[in-house]
C-alpha cells in the first residue's frame, strides 16, 4: 500500500512539473492576467471622509448611527458648545458697540443737541445788539465829557467778545452737521472690520462643534458616544460618499499601454446592473508581482500595474470590498 501510495505521489508530481506552464496558465486566467481577452479581477475601494472637532470637548450629542444613510446638511454630532456659544455672543455685542459708534461718526450730533447750540446763538446774538448799543451811548457820552474812558473800554470789550462767541457758536453748528473726520472714519471702520472678522471666527468655531454632512453619505462607522471625551482631531464620525467609491484592478504589464487616464472601463460584479463603467483616474508608476500563489520562475516574471477608477454614475450598491471584473482594454474602444 505505502509503495503504491509513493509511486501515485511520484506520477502526479512529474505530471505537474511536466504541465506546470499550462497549470500557470490557467491560473493567471483566473487572476485576470492571462490572455488578451481575459478580463481583470479587482474589487471596490472607498475613501471614508473622517470628521471630527478641531478643540477638544465632552461630546453631547450624536444623533447618526453606523450604517445610516444621511442627507447633504443633515446633523453629525455635537460637543459641548457652552464656551464657543458665548464667543459668539461677546463678538456680537462688541460689533454692535463699534458699528454705532461709527454710524455716530458719520452722522454727526443730533438735531436735539444742534438745537441747544441754536439756542445759545440766538442768546449770543440778542447781547451782541445791546453790547453795539452801549458803546454807541458811551462813545457819544465821552465826547460830551460826561463819560469816562474805562466804561468806553469796557464797552468795547465786551462787544468784542460777544462778536467772537457768535462765531464761535456759528462755527459749532456748522460742525455738528458734519461727520467724524477722515482718520476718525477710517480707523472707525477699521475696528468694525476688525470685530466682523472676529465674529466670522467664532461662528465657525461653533459651526466645527456641531458639523452636517457635506454631502449625501452613509455612516460607515462611528468613534465616540455622547458622554465621551473627545480630543481634538480626533475623527467621531467616518462618512462614505458614494463620489468616493472606485475600482482597484490590476494589468498585466503588456497591455499597460491601453491603460491611459481618462479611458472609461466597463466591468461586472455579483448583483450589480448590467453596463456599470468608470473612468480611469490613476496608473500606477511602479509594477508588482503578481500574487504568490504559484512559486515558480515564470510567476516571478509576470509583473502587474494597480489602476484606479471612478465610477461614471455613483452606485449605491458596490459596496467596498466587493469583486469586480473588468473588461480587457485590449477589447474596448479607447
Amino acid at each position: 500500500m505505502k509503495r503504491a501510495f509513493l509511486i501515485a505521489f511520484v506520477a502526479l508530481t512529474l505530471a505537474a512539473i511536466a504541465t506546470g506552464d499550462r497549470w500557470f496558465d490557467w491560473l493567471q486566467a483566473r487572476l485576470g492576467l492571462g490572455d488578451e481577452d481575459a478580463p481583470y479581477l479587482g474589487y471596490v475601494e472607498g475613501e471614508t471622509t473622517l470628521i471630527g472637532p478641531p478643540t477638544a470637548g465632552r461630546l453631547i450629542a450624536r444623533p447618526v448611527e453606523r450604517g445610516d444613510q444621511l442627507k447633504a446638511g443633515a446633523r453629525l454630532f455635537v460637543v459641548d458648545p457652552t464656551q464657543a456659544e458665548a464667543e459668539v455672543a461677546r463678538g456680537e455685542a462688541v460689533l454692535r458697540e463699534a458699528a454705532a459708534r461709527l454710524a455716530n461718526l458719520r452722522t454727526g450730533k443730533r438735531p436735539e443737541e444742534q438745537e441747544i447750540v441754536r439756542a445759545q446763538r440766538r442768546e449770543a446774538e440778542a447781547a451782541l445788539v445791546y453790547a453795539e448799543q452801549d458803546l454807541t451811548r458811551e462813545t457819544a457820552l465821552v465826547a460830551r465829557g460826561a463819560g469816562t474812558q474805562a466804561r468806553l473800554d469796557h464797552a468795547r470789550s465786551n462787544l468784542a467778545q460777544l462778536r467772537a462767541r457768535v462765531e464761535s457758536l456759528t462755527a459749532q453748528l456748522l460742525a455738528g452737521d458734519l461727520g467724524g473726520r477722515d482718520q476718525e472714519l477710517a480707523g472707525a471702520e477699521a475696528q468694525v472690520a476688525q470685530d466682523r472678522a472676529s465674529l466670522a471666527q467664532f461662528r465657525r468655531r461653533l459651526e466645527d462643534l456641531m458639523p452636517v454632512a457635506p454631502r449625501d453619505a452613509l455612516v460607515e462607522n462611528t468613534f465616540f458616544n455622547p458622554g465621551e471625551y473627545v480630543p481634538a482631531g480626533a475623527p467621531v464620525v467616518a462618512l462614505l460618499e458614494p463620489e468616493r467609491i472606485k475600482l482597484r484592478f490590476f494589468v498585466p504589464a503588456a497591455h499597460l499601454a491601453f491603460a491611459t487616464t481618462g479611458r472609461d472601463v466597463r466591468f461586472t460584479c455579483d448583483g450589480c446592473p448590467a453596463a456599470l463603467a468608470a473612468t480611469i483616474s490613476f496608473v500606477s508608476p511602479r509594477a508588482e508581482f503578481t500574487p504568490p500563489v504559484i512559486y515558480s520562475e515564470s510567476a516571478r516574471s509576470k509583473l502587474v500595474f494597480l489602476i484606479e477608477a471612478r465610477l461614471t454614475v455613483p452606485a449605491a450598491m458596490l459596496k467596498p470590498g466587493l469583486p469586480v471584473q473588468v473588461d480587457a482594454l485590449a477589447r474596448q474602444a479607447p
